[in-house]
């Protein structure tokens, strides 16, 4: 609880104090030292301040001030922070203590166990390693991709050591705290609203100087910090010379060497960590704080602009006035905006502009490049004060120089590209089939054996078609899941991907595209979802708008199972990779002239410059790379267990009943007259152009909550085999694809009132065109939904629903009555 809870009377033992670096020394000094008592004496008439007893003496603070400080009182409950940041209470068990109050000791007892909990938030450049120090300490499986932006939003976690339990919370990737871009927004928004006890700032040690950028400005934020010197093994092969010991001491903060893929240092961040923060909470961490020289005239503009901050008493607790002073000097939009609000906001303008006219006068520069210019200058003076060098032993680029000089090679690298794909996808369906049959053969022994033993009846009939006949439709296609996400996780972690963005960006910009649009839109061939929230690395708000409207032309993992489902069905083994590649090449056409439409007619706005980092190319271990597929395995398993199972037993109600009157009635009949097939019948008439039955039209009408119950749909609809129009004209020449093939066969032949034979080739025409319309049609309402969050309004969620489904609608029944021309 929180030292300005306590009523009068009360006493607490103080567990930790938060707020910025001039307050907290202040308080500390004042005697608010973590393990004190303290004692409410009374409030002022007005109930602000509050006259405090601590260490033999009496001291007023305000509730602003306490609420910085934590304690541990015996007349109430014990909060323990959990990792999604929710405070949740210990009760006191009855016969504790007498009336449920604690004794001295037991309180002392619950505040050191409080204060042994630390708030740590991992702060970094993109793909310098904070999310594999976050896995490797918390044991937490998060995506670990080697291109800028994959960390999208926080990631909570938790880890003991040394007697200590730390709350993790691994923030987004930024070059620096600055209003350009939403990563950098977000995370200073979480250093100041949510004040870390300490900060890791986690350095690429290969690439120093421009880490050290970041290091700057969290220096001039007075956070307790931490830096880990991470790949230093890459450093060591390279035969730099860093004197880590020196540049900590230059720095005021302590430097280690780490290298987070082999847990090395980890044990000496931490340990450092926890010396710094007891040292933030009154004894000596052994490192002064320093501040970073901009200049006289900057330094000047600073001091004068603090005497007004440090006027706002309520301002000094959360925030650095050193740090705000700064950023004002820059121009930084949002501390404007937030100064705007003072009394005294004109003459802080004023004293802004006398400097940045002085600061031109002198240097030619506006003032935001030569505060830039000054950190950079620090940053070169403690480099080659602590003899800072690169060797020249092993070239650590000169492995992805000429891996580059292949796969981004102005003629060779869009094929090389689609070679890929075109790899990736044969070996998904080519070495995923023998596993696939595996599976399929024990969900179909699992059906015999169910089938076999169970009386006939309404339970039988919903495990073995609802239960058996959806899930297991689904469950055969996890071995071409897990082979297909070995694959992208791969290219991620090697750092293909930001390659793929450098030489799409041209094709990018013409599309009226940023670059940085090109890995959210990889990262929709795994989820949409995900890939929503990335497009928060964009920029410009027009690319970042643009890139959530086309992201439903991704083919997500969700509609693989009706991929595999269907063109394993109707299509030769040796043709399925190029329909597949088919449908993902007419969904990246139809992004690039929806994004072209969109950015032209619909959505106006800057673009900005391309500039992203290309990181060496880091071949991940095997152990990674089936930790990253796994996690993806267990997610698809876990919609097995739910929202399929769900799915697949509403649709099994649905068309089993109402029971039949006739029991004699065939289970196709029955079908149709069931609720399912009510509701098929219906809508039937609205995809006659494209040559769909009632019973793909409820897979697609089923598929709006989750693309994989199309799928699981279709297994609970075609589960039968007593419908067939001719069985004795059906070559059996497609193992374990038979069944559904046979049935939506006979099905056109039905619905085109043909021979069996005369719809083979309709049928699969009819197969491709309802893979079209699952390739474009309403995104998953999840998707919605995020790309509602990100916009902050409904009207482009529902915008994306209806004009994809319209454009699905069209294209399919273009594709299928153009193909009817030649049949």
């Amino acid at each position: 609880m929180k030292l300005s809870e306590l009523k009068t009377g009360e006493t607490g033992i103080i567990v930790k104090v938060a707020g910025q670096g001039g307050f907290r020394k202040r308080i500390i000094e004042m005697g608010f030292i973590t393990g004190k008592e303290v004692k409410v004496l009374l409030n002022a008439p007005l109930s602000d301040p509050v006259k405090y007893q601590i260490l033999g003496y009496e001291v007023s603070l305000r509730h602003s001030e306490a609420d910085l400080i934590e304690v541990v009182s015996s007349s109430e409950s014990i909060p323990v922070k959990k990792g999604d940041n929710e405070v949740k209470a210990i009760e006191i068990e009855d016969g504790d203590t007498d009336e449920g109050a604690l004794t001295p000791d037991e309180i002392s007892k619950k505040a050191n166990e409080q204060r042994h909990i630390i708030n740590v938030a991992l702060v970094g450049n993109p793909n310098c390693g904070k999310t594999s120090l976050f896995n490797f300490v918390s044991g937490a499986h998060e995506r670990v991709g080697n291109y800028s932006g994959v960390t999208v939003d926080a990631k909570y976690g938790r880890a003991d050591f040394g007697g200590y339990h730390f709350e993790l919370v691994d923030l987004p990737g930024t070059y620096s705290l600055s209003a350009y871009s939403p990563e950098e927004l977000y995370v200073r928004k979480q250093l100041i609203e949510k004040t870390p006890d300490i900060v890791i700032n986690v350095l690429d040690a290969s690439n120093l100087e421009r880490n050290l950028y970041l290091t700057t400005q969290l220096i001039d934020m007075h956070i307790p910090m931490v830096c880990a010197l991470n790949m230093y093994d890459e450093t060591e092969q390279r035969g730099d010379n860093i004197d880590f010991r020196k540049l900590s001491e230059l720095f005021g903060v302590p430097m280690i060497p780490t290298v987070f893929t082999s847990g090395r240092g980890v044990e000496d961040l931490f340990g450092q960590a926890i010396s710094v923060y007891e040292g933030k909470e009154g004894k000596t961490s052994g490192y002064r704080h320093i501040h970073i020289n901009h200049g006289h005239e900057i330094e000047q503009g600073i001091a004068d602009i603090q005497e007004h901050l440090k006027k706002n008493e309520d301002l000094r607790p959360k925030y650095s006035t050193r740090y705000l002073a700064i950023k004002l000097l820059e121009n930084d939009s949002e501390i404007n905006d937030f100064i705007a609000a003072f009394p005294d906001a004109e003459e802080i303008q004023e004293h802004k502009q006398n400097v940045a006219n002085r600061v031109k006068e002198e240097t030619g520069t506006d003032i935001e490049t030569a505060i830039m210019d000054a950190k950079y200058g620090f940053i070169n003076g403690a480099l080659k004060e602590s003899e800072y060098a690169t060797g020249k032993k092993k070239d650590t680029y000169q492995i992805t120089h000429l891996i580059d000089h292949i796969l981004t090679h102005k003629y060779l690298g869009f094929p090389i590209f689609f070679l890929l794909l075109f790899v990736m996808f044969y070996v998904t369906f080519y070495a995923g089939q023998y596993p696939m049959t595996w599976i399929e053969d024990g969900v179909a022994w699992i059906g015999g054996f169910v089938s076999n033993y169970l009386p006939d009846g309404p339970v039988k009939a919903m495990l073995v078609d609802g239960v058996i006949g959806g899930v297991g439709s689904v469950i055969v296609f996890l071995p071409q899941i897990l082979i297909l996400y070995f694959f992208i996780s791969y290219m991620e972690d090697c750092g293909y991907m930001a390659r793929a963005t450098f030489i799409m960006d041209k094709l990018m910009h013409k599309m009226g595209l940023h670059g940085k649009s090109f890995i959210p839109l990889i990262m929709g061939f795994g989820c949409n979802v995900p890939a929503v929230m990335a497009t928060r690395t964009i920029e410009s708000r027009k690319s970042r708008l643009v890139t959530m409207l086309i992201l439903p032309m991704m083919s997500c993992s969700a509609r693989i199972p009706i991929y595999i489902m269907i063109t394993g069905s109707f299509f030769a083994i040796q043709y399925r990779s190029l329909v597949m590649i088919s449908l993902y090449m007419i969904g990246i056409l139809m992004a690039v002239v929806l994004s072209k439409i969109f950015s032209t007619f619909f959505v106006k706005g800057e673009d900005t410059p391309f500039v992203m980092e290309l990181p060496p190319y880091r071949f991940p271990t095997w152990k990674a790379i089936g930790r990253h597929t796994w996690e993806k395995g267990k997610q698809y398993l876990k919609k097995m267990g739910g929202i399929i199972l769900v799915a697949s037993i509403i649709v099994w109600a649905l068309g089993y009943f109402p029971l039949p009157d006739d029991p004699n009635m065939s289970r196709q009949a029955q079908q149709e007259q069931s609720y399912i097939g009510r509701i098929g019948k219906t809508i039937e008439p609205v995809f006659i152009p494209q040559g769909f039955d009632w019973k793909l039209d409820v897979g697609l009408l089923a598929g709006t909550g989750a693309k994989e119950i199309v799928a699981s749909t279709l297994g609970v609809l075609y589960s039968d085999n007593d419908s067939f129009v001719d069985d004795t004209e059906y070559n059996d020449d497609n193992g374990k694809y038979e069944l559904l093939k046979k049935q939506m066969t006979t099905d056109v032949a039905k619905l085109h009132n043909v021979s069996y034979q005369k719809a083979k080739p309709i049928a699969t025409l009819t197969a491709f065109s309802f893979l079209i319309f699952v390739l474009l049609y309403f995104p998953c309402v999840a998707t919605i939904a995020a790309v509602k969050g990100e916009t902050g309004s409904w009207k482009w969620g529902i915008f994306s629903a209806v004009y994809t489904t319209v454009l699905a609608w069209v294209v399919s029944a273009l594709v299928f009555q153009i193909g009817m021309l030649f049949i």
